[in-house]
């Protein structure tokens, strides 16, 4: 019978055993495994241990993929080498793993004792419901006691966040939120050769040395390592050196070689790191054995002769024989020592085959959005002092004239005036946020009175600015990034839908990344046009599970929104997205030019607005129900005012929370109504809310007439051409006569 690729592999490391060349003499366990070198014995054995280890469960996700017992068989194989880094950092240095980190995360287990990463191994391949770090709902690398949150890349897009948490170590340990870290702690984020030409990698990489060059720290080392592959297209020669190792504020380090030399490089670059606080790129040179994954038929693309000479550079052989030749352990020490771990990689297996499994709805979807509104209303309930308050308060141009009564931008300045009294733990941060005080005014005055540590300007890159709030909720803080428009988000989503939202689900509730985005968004700003400053939709957004999205409609309710998802964010570790429609910032009328009819006061601090809970105007009416939001909150108020001229009553819904709905009061209010419209500024084919308003009703049984108004499927054009394409007033009235047709 032909061998697998896998047995020849196993059949070199025995051979390799068999003819290696024997000292004539064992080393003591404690002497060093060369002269001067910081590598003792007993380290070095401990590490071969944890790459054979790797090695083993590697092999074991294959074997019981043939019988569907595992489910994931991208494997570490050819990259043990990375179990040296797992031993020189401490537990208190968080660790961003891509997935072939098996010998890293082995190395690492030893730091905890009582923890079994065997076991734990079997049970994340296999997806069982007692893994310790997803508890089954992938496979990833993670443990919380040692610092490891789960991280489900492919595309090194988990280096942004990285950054971010380098970046909060500096203001955690002035707030004393330790978090189990320490003063000078660093941080880990490996990757693959192919994975460093990612945007996301590029956008994390470049952050770091902006931020030196600013003048900041970043104590993070970044470990590439390098098996010259991206599933079947190679990695031109040398290209990782060409492009790295000559980055200003970016300290290269190559390891390469025996052991023993790799130990001493790595030694120095993760100390430099330490000591200096400054960004370190290791470039480790690895192998990749047995294709990209299971699936993978690397004959597809590899000759045989190339494939063995891959082979032929396993790191295993070449540690093996340095063990053996310089009297580290004798080839009867290492055989005992690989049976004795197949022997435990073997028992766990038939443990895991007979365990438990996720099997209920309930429990799968549990930790992906939690919400605990007695803990959210003890988060509101802290409170900062009236002087304090009085003291930080900024005044924009338009309050002026009305010192009560002010407009949403007022009202959102002061509301985060009042968070950022109330918790030291909040940074704001984006593009133009600090000196400026935003593109609007919006966060004038914020750092001149909480400081730039607290209120500070970003490089311009989305990417890097969701990264960087990642980073620092998982650290202990409380971000409150802003995108500056809506249709820049997009240059960025996948920080929020393939990162951020997705923590609290894969680590099963262990690890949160706590944040409140502000997007400045939607349509209909006067004088100031193109789809990139009008972007009406949030489709995107309403996809991503586990994402709360709000919309204020009036300034005393931005406020109160604001504080209600600055509340759940904190208590419950939730993603929240806080999308403030431009056009209304210094709206102050509703239906006549100096009614000042959009214009409210300041609400006292203890009052919020949680998810679910809608404004209601006219509730007394009962012909029509206009369901909205937004600039379409205004525009619906104005219509129902003409409406109500020829007869018609009208109820207006404003929904503010539109992911997740408000379904339960949507249909209690629809059930007093005698029709239904959805006046929904943002574009018609999955652009906002109408298609799922409708669905829901429609499929709990409403039987009265249901109707929609939308923007038109169009990318907002320039000038006063963006009128014909939006939701307007007269829209909504003729939608709504059409109903009562």
């Amino acid at each position: 019978m032909t061998q697998t690729r896998v047995e020849i592999v196993q059949e070199n490391l025995r051979a390799a055993l068999a003819s290696a060349q024997a000292a004539e003499e064992l080393l003591p366990l404690d002497a060093p495994l060369v002269p001067q070198s910081t590598l003792t014995v007993r380290r070095a054995r401990e590490l071969f241990a944890d790459q054979v280890t790797s090695r083993l469960l590697d092999v074991a996700a294959r074997e019981l993929r043939k019988t569907n017992q595992s489910f994931y068989t991208i494997s570490s194989a050819g990259h043990e080498q990375n179990a040296l880094i797992g031993a020189l950092l401490r537990a208190d240095d968080p660790c961003f793993l891509h997935y072939r980190s098996g010998g890293l995360m082995m190395a690492r287990a030893r730091l905890l004792p009582d923890y079994d990463p065997i076991l734990d191994g079997v049970r994340s391949f296999c997806a069982s419901a007692n893994d310790a770090i997803s508890g089954g709902r992938h496979k990833v690398w993670g443990h919380r006691a040692l610092w490891v949150p789960p991280q489900t890349s492919t595309i090194a897009s988990h280096l942004p966040k990285a950054y971010g948490m380098a970046h909060a170590l500096r203001r955690v340990k002035r707030l004393g939120l330790t978090n189990g870290l320490k003063g000078d702690s660093i941080v880990l984020c490996s990757f693959g050769d192919a994975s460093a030409n990612h945007a996301t990698a590029l956008a994390g990489i470049n952050a770091v040395r902006y931020a030196v060059r600013r003048g900041g720290d970043a104590p993070i080392v970044f470990l590439c390592e390098d098996n010259g592959i991206g599933i079947s297209v190679e990695t031109p020669p040398h290209w990782i050196r060409d492009n790295f190792s000559h980055q200003p504020h970016l300290a290269y380090y190559t390891l390469s070689g025996t052991l023993d030399e790799m130990w001493e490089g790595a030694t120095a670059a993760i100390n430099h790191c330490r000591t200096t606080r400054r960004p370190v790129f290791i470039h480790m040179h690895t192998v990749r054995l047995w294709g990209h994954a299971g699936t993978d038929v690397e004959t597809s693309y590899r000759s045989i002769a190339e494939i063995e000479a891959i082979e032929a550079r396993d790191p295993l052989l070449a540690n093996a024989r340095r063990l053996i030749e310089l009297g580290a352990a004798t080839p009867e020490d290492l055989r005992e020592m690989i049976a004795d771990l197949q022997g435990r990689v073997d028992a766990a297996c038939a443990r895991v085959s007979r365990g438990a499994r996720l099997t209920d709805v309930a429990e799968i979807v549990r930790p992906l959005a939690p919400y605990d509104e007695g803990k959210i209303r003890a988060t509101a309930a802290v409170q900062a002092t009236p002087e304090a308050r009085a003291a930080h308060f900024g005044v924009l141009p338009e309050q002026n004239g009305s010192p009560l009564k002010r407009t949403m931008a007022a009202h959102i300045n002061s509301a985060l005036a009042d968070e950022m009294l109330r918790f030291p733990e909040i940074n704001l941060f984006g593009e133009d946020v600090g000196r400026k005080g935003g593109v609007y005014g919006v966060t004038g005055g914020l750092q001149k009175k909480f400081g730039s540590h607290r209120c500070f300007d970003t490089l311009l890159d989305e990417t890097t600015i969701l990264g960087l709030a990642q980073g620092a909720g998982l650290a202990g803080l409380l971000p409150i990034p802003e995108i500056q428009y809506l249709a820049y988000i997009h240059n960025a989503l996948d920080q929020l839908r393939g990162e951020a939202c997705s923590l609290q689900f894969f680590s099963n509730g262990q690890f949160a990344n706590p944040m409140v985005v502000r997007v400045q968004g939607l349509a209909y700003q006067k004088g100031f046009g193109g789809h990139f400053h009008n972007d009406n939709s949030i489709g995107a957004l309403r996809d991503i599970p586990g994402l709360l999205l709000a919309v204020p409609s009036r300034g005393d309710d931005a406020a109160k929104m604001l504080r209600g998802l600055v509340a759940t964010a904190r208590a419950c570790g939730r993603v929240a997205v806080f999308l403030e429609p431009i056009a209304l910032y210094h709206e102050r009328d509703l239906h006549a030019d100096g009614d000042n009819g959009w214009l409210f006061d300041y609400p006292a601090t203890q009052e919020m607005l949680l998810p679910g809970a809608v404004g209601v105007y006219h509730e007394e009416a009962t012909d029509l129900l206009i369901v909205s939001y937004g600039n379409g909150l205004r525009l619906s108020l104005r219509a129902a005012r003409r409406l109500a001229e020829q007869g018609l009553s009208v109820r207006v819904l404003d929904v503010r929370w539109l992911n997740p709905l408000p379904l339960a009061a949507l249909r209690e209010h629809a059930a007093q109504c005698r029709a239904v419209l959805v006046a929904d500024e943002c574009r018609a084919t999955g652009g906002g809310i109408a298609d799922a308003v409708i669905a829901a009703l429609a499929e709990n049984g409403y039987s009265k007439p249901l109707g929609s108004v939308r923007a038109v499927d169009c990318y907002v054009p320039l000038a006063a051409a963006a009128r014909l394409l939006l939701l307007s007033e007269q829209g909504i009235i003729d939608a709504a006569l059409k109903l009562r047709r």
